[in-house]
Order: structure tokens, then C-alpha cells, then sequence
């Protein structure tokens, strides 16, 4: 059912934003749970109510959907705004507007001055590292060890990611005692509220230092160039994304680091074509070989392999030489190789060749002199 969020507030539909907070907090002191008398229950239902009506018409953009729309809009679900994710629990006036989308915003910055969900800057983990990696297609195959040149933020070798000049003396912060908060109780409509904010001392990391280190300037990171050796599994197929833990940028303020990425670019092979683990190439043999059969040999990445050709084979043709293809990433078994006969014709025939072939033709029944390629 709709609801009517302007008769809720007791306000005009042109109401000025002012009015409209203005009757929100005076209802809000009135059936705010903590601060009502009577019956408990019916104050939160209340106080819920003109919330979500607070919410909704506080902030421009939901006041314009629901002007237009009404509560049953798009961006209300006939609930109101999201309302019902916030998080409120209203038995300890205790808040966590993670989940509103800025009118709860609103309302705590009208009673609070601020938004209450400041943090501390203490250890945050790095950041993931993406690098493309081109290995050759035997490579690919068998596993190899590569070398990358890679420029990232690494733990500070000066101070050893503490920040502080080798020597000199790390303290607590004398204003927060460590903790990286300052933290003041203020009288609210609600009652007391607590509000935590970074210390400003130190920056909320808790610690002062004598003397910064002179290389990474206290971040505890540095920038530097280095080469690492990346051992690429047996296997790997193109576009393939490897995961190094650990392996990106250092955290600051002695955080984890990120993962490094690798992202496997196989080079083409002008012999073989890979389709997982299966390995295809091709084979040309005479229609000599293709008639009566043979034994040939065929390249795999394994090396040569015997194959039997069967008398009366045709052109294009396939064989498949088990296991003789690509390992399977991380597993003992191999792919096969799939090889493709294709037949071919001589194009210069010796005399004694000629011979035999018009030998052959009069054996077979053929009248070669009627197409005329006789005399």
C-alpha cells in the first residue's frame, strides 16, 4: 500500500527542506524508544515510520522518484528507501549506517555532526599486481622457469616497514595511547552517543616516531625494480591466470601484500595447433604410400612417432597417437596427438614412372587415350 511519507512528517508537499528536518527531529525526540514514555514497542514502530519518511524525502533525488512515483516506485519497493536495511537497533540507540543510501546519513549528521563511521589508518593490505607473461609453445607444454622485470612498492629495507629511522625510538601516541581513535561522548536527543575519529597526532596509526625514516619518509615502502623467477606449471593453456600470494605490492603502514597475477600469452607453433590438451598437425605421404601403405614417421612434441598407414587411405584423414599430446595441468595424464594425412600427387613422373602408372591405368580398365592424356 502507498504512503503518504509528507502526511506522515506532518508537512506541506512543497515543505522547504528545512521544515522537513525540522519535523522529523521533533518527532524523533518524541518516539525515539529510549526517550518515549508508554508503550515501547508502538514508539518504535513510530519512530521507524517517520525515519523511513525522513529518508526518503531528506535526500532530493528519492524526493523527486517519490513525487513522481510515489512509494511504490522503483527505488522503494513499497518499503521505503531501503529502510529496512539500515540496521537500526533501537533497544541501545546503537547505529551502523552502512547499508543507507545518504538520507540515515543525513539524519546522523543533523544530531551527530558527522557520519560516525571514521576509521583508523592503520595496516591496509597492498594492492594486486596484473603482468602478462609469453612463453613458447614447447613451454607451455613442459613447464619452464621464467624471468620477469617487475617495478612494485616493497617493505621499506631502510626501516623494515616501521616507518621510523633505524635507531631512533617509536612511541605510543600520547593523545590516543595507541589505539589510532579519539574518541568524545556527546549529549544528543538520543542520549549519550560516543563518536570515534582519527587522531590527528597520529594520523591514526597509534605510534609517533623520533625521527621518520629518511628513505620511504615514514610510509614504510619503497619503490624498486626487481627480477623474479616464475615457475610456469606443465600444461598451461593460453590466456591461463596464474595466482602468487603475496607476490604484489607491500601493505602500508606494515600491512599484507597484494597477490601478483600472471596472465600466460602461448606463442604459435608454425607445426602443431593446441586445443587443450590435444596437439594437431598435419602429414603428407604419396598416393603410393596411401594405396598400398606404409610406415611412417610423425613429428609430436614428444618426438618422431611410428605410425602404420593402412592400405587405401584417403586424404584427410585422421590418426589418433595416444598420450602424446599436452599434459593435463596439475594431473599425470597426457592429451593425444591428432595427426592428419593429406595425400599428394607428384608433379614431374620419370620415364620409367610414366610407364608404370600407363601400366597401372590399363590394369585398372582405364581408357586414358580417350581423354586424350596418351598418344
Amino acid at each position: 500500500m502507498a504512503k503518504d511519507y509528507y502526511k506522515i512528517l506532518g508537512v506541506e508537499r512543497g515543505a522547504s527542506e528545512a521544515e522537513i528536518k525540522k519535523a522529523f527531529r521533533s518527532a524523533a525526540r518524541k518516539y525515539h524508544p529510549d526517550q518515549a514514555t508508554g508503550d515501547k514497542k508502538e514508539a518504535e514502530v513510530k519512530f521507524k515510520e517517520f525515519a523511513e519518511a525522513y529518508e526518503v524525502l531528506g535526500d532530493k533525488q528519492k524526493r523527486s522518484q517519490y513525487d513522481q512515483f510515489g512509494s511504490a516506485g522503483p527505488n522503494f519497493g513499497g518499503g521505503g528507501a531501503g529502510f529496512n536495511g539500515a540496521g537500526f537497533d533501537f533497544s541501545g540507540v546503537n547505529f551502523d549506517f552502512g547499508g543507507s543510501g545518504g538520507g540515515f546519513g543525513d539524519i546522523f549528521e543533523t544530531f551527530f555532526g558527522g557520519d560516525g563511521r571514521e576509521k583508523s589508518r592503520g595496516p591496509t593490505r597492498g594492492a594486486n599486481l596484473e603482468v602478462r607473461v609469453r612463453v613458447k609453445f614447447e613451454d607451455a607444454i613442459f613447464g619452464t622457469t621464467a624471468e620477469l622485470k617487475l617495478e612494485r612498492l616493497i617493505k621499506c629495507e631502510n626501516c623494515r616497514g616501521n616507518g621510523a629511522e633505524p635507531g631512533s625510538k617509536i612511541s605510543d601516541c600520547k593523545r590516543c595511547h595507541g589505539t589510532g581513535e579519539i574518541t568524545t561522548t556527546r549529549q544528543t536527543v538520543f542520549g549519550m552517543m560516543k563518536h570515534a575519529a582519527v587522531c590527528p597526532d597520529c594520523d591514526g596509526e597509534g605510534k609517533t616516531y623520533e625521527k621518520k625514516c629518511s628513505v620511504c619518509h615514514g610510509t614504510g615502502r619503497a619503490r624498486k625494480v626487481e627480477k623474479l623467477k616464475i615457475k610456469i606449471p606443465s600444461g598451461v593453456e593460453n590466456g591461463a591466470v596464474i595466482r602468487l600470494s603475496g607476490q604484489g605490492e607491500a601493505g602500508a603502514k606494515s600491512g599484507p601484500a597484494g597477490d601478483l597475477f600472471l596472465q600466460i600469452l602461448v606463442e604459435q607453433s608454425r607445426e602443431f595447433e593446441r586445443r587443450g590438451a590435444d596437439i594437431f598437425s598435419t602429414q603428407k605421404i604419396t598416393f603410393i604410400e596411401a594405396a598400398l601403405g606404409n610406415e611412417i614417421a610423425v613429428k609430436t612434441v614428444h618426438g618422431n612417432v611410428k605410425l602404420k598407414i593402412p592400405a587405401g587411405t584417403q586424404s584427410h584423414t585422421n590418426f589418433k597417437i595416444k598420450s602424446r599430446g599436452s599434459p593435463k595441468l596439475n594431473s599425470n595424464e597426457r592429451g593425444d596427438h591428432i595427426v592428419k594425412i593429406l595425400i599428394t600427387t607428384p608433379q614431374k613422373l620419370s620415364k620409367k614412372e610414366k610407364q608404370l602408372l600407363e601400366e597401372l591405368a590399363k590394369e585398372s580398365g582405364l581408357n586414358m587415350k580417350r581423354n586424350g592424356l596418351f598418344d
